[in-house]
């Protein structure tokens, strides 16, 4: 079959096993550890394509470092929705039909417990000594993260209802601990707020929640002293569940802008819900950070006018180049203990796929990374002063930047001592490179040319101890 899809949405049918990446440049000699990256990496079981970008199989990416060497691992998770790919039977998760999302519906429809994919396509942790790949249906995959050979399902120590959650956990380092959250549905739907600690794998409630609608919810973020979660009025719609065509958690999704955005701060060790204000109607991703000062609640997060970018990711679309939907915006809440918002902007270009350095996760931050968005043909890596709002950028021609990892360097002083990681599809070359940049100033110091061009992915994580 001819691929005449866009580059980044067209599937890669190789693997390759700890391969040499030519570099250009000088990797630091200091950077020694592993970036695994998960996302999409096939769309297509013989003449079937998904519809949703997010349904693609999941394939892991290991980009690991060494005394200024980069070498190179990609593996498709080997699950029950690869095997079914393999079999000619496609089962997507979020806009497509399939055993994914479409058995959510009907547990929906019947009140039984659903079987829910085990496609974790989305993201990367580490809980108890195993490396774990994440998506948002209640189901983990354990690997190998030497060799990203599948190790099979993992399951946490409890019995913590979900039917939705969290592929988005935050790493708090300063607390030794993970945080997420699930969603039950329900006729008193809740969102379950949890922590697991550093060797654990028991999920610790901190809150249940009750939820309007519930809400689709992709990402939360930590202070020292609180968990928020941002509840946009993008609902999944239990009578839209009902209708017997609707086969994807896209055919759900119902956008109420009339109930506005509840943001939900939650005491981190009481689980008392000590905030819940309404803003205006707005859509998000992703968080970047939070933290708390002597009277406030600082959120930054990537900010949407509304959720037609979540329809905008299907293939149909994407094939036709990339969506014109509204640019998102890097925005603060400041939240007040009478419960008030202030809303303001901190970067006037596009921004996604947004990180702070992890040391600052739940503190206060200066520099958030992420992708800039509105260049014409390509991505671009903004570094954005949250401080005095002033931004830096790198961008190429024909370069479409992923999620940026911010790495410090060992002893640094300063929060952006240290390295940024970007995988980067370059469309004239139809190669993926990995790009290293310094954090301070955003030059590019490294380039390493990888084997092939990987489609679009996700999200990662960089491991000191790989």
């Amino acid at each position: 079959m001819t691929e005449t899809h866009s580059p980044g949405f067209h599937s890669l049918r190789t693997e390759v096993s700890d391969e040499t990446a030519p570099v250009e440049g000088t990797v630091p000699a200091w950077l020694s550890g592993t970036l695994i990256r998960n996302g999409p990496g096939r769309f297509e079981s013989g003449d079937e394509r998904v519809n949703h970008w997010f349904d693609g199989l999941a394939m892991l990416r290991r980009y690991s470092f060494e005394d200024g060497t980069v070498s190179y691992t990609n593996r498709f998770l080997r699950t029950e929705a690869y095997a079914d790919a393999q079999s000619g039977n496609l089962s997507g998760q979020f806009g497509t039909d399939g055993g994914g999302w479409r058995r959510v519906l009907a547990w929906v429809r019947s009140l039984g417990p659903p079987t829910p994919t085990d496609n974790a396509n989305v993201h990367v942790a580490r809980f108890d000594g195993e490396y774990v790949a994440l998506t948002e249906a209640p189901r983990r995959v354990a690997f190998d993260p030497e060799t990203l050979e599948t190790r099979g399902d993992f399951s946490f120590a409890d019995n913590l209802p979900e039917h939705i959650t969290a592929a988005h956990l935050v790493d708090d380092p300063n607390h030794e601990e993970w945080v997420g959250f699930t969603t039950e549905f329900g006729l008193s739907p809740q969102y379950h707020v949890y922590r697991v600690s550093r060797g654990s794998r028991r999920r610790e409630v901190i809150a249940s929640i009750d939820a309007r609608g519930p809400a689709y919810i992709h990402d939360c973020s930590v202070t020292d002293s609180h968990v928020i979660l941002v509840e946009s009025p993008l609902v999944l719609s239990v009578w839209r569940a009902l209708a017997p065509w609707n086969e994807g958690v896209t055919d759900l999704l119902d956008w109420r802008p009339d109930q506005r955005t509840r943001i939900l701060v939650v005491d981190r060790d009481t689980g008392n819900l000590v905030a819940d204000p309404l803003v205006d109607a707005a859509f998000t991703f992703h968080h970047v950070n939070a933290y708390a000062d002597d009277e406030h609640v600082i959120l930054d997060l990537i900010e949407f006018p509304d959720a037609s970018i979540v329809g905008a990711m299907s293939l149909a679309d994407l094939d036709g180049g990339f969506p014109a939907v509204p640019d998102a915006a890097l925005t603060r809440y400041r939240i007040s203990p009478d419960g008030s918002v202030e809303r303001s902007r901190l970067y006037d270009g596009g921004m996604e796929l947004p990180r702070v350095a992890r040391t600052v996760v739940g503190r206060e931050h200066r520099y958030a990374y992420g992708q800039a968005t509105d260049r014409e043909g390509a991505n671009g890596l903004v570094k954005v002063d949250c401080q005095n709002g002033t931004a830096r950028e790198w961008w190429e021609r024909g370069v479409y930047i992923e999620e940026p990892i911010p790495v410090r360097r060992p002893d640094a002083e300063s929060e952006d001592d240290g390295v940024v990681l970007a995988t980067a599809l370059d469309s004239e070359r139809d190669r993926t490179v990995l790009l290293v940049f310094d954090a301070a100033t955003l030059e590019l110091l490294a380039r390493a040319t990888l084997p092939h061009a990987e489609p679009f992915g996700f999200h990662g994580r960089y491991f000191d101890e790989l």
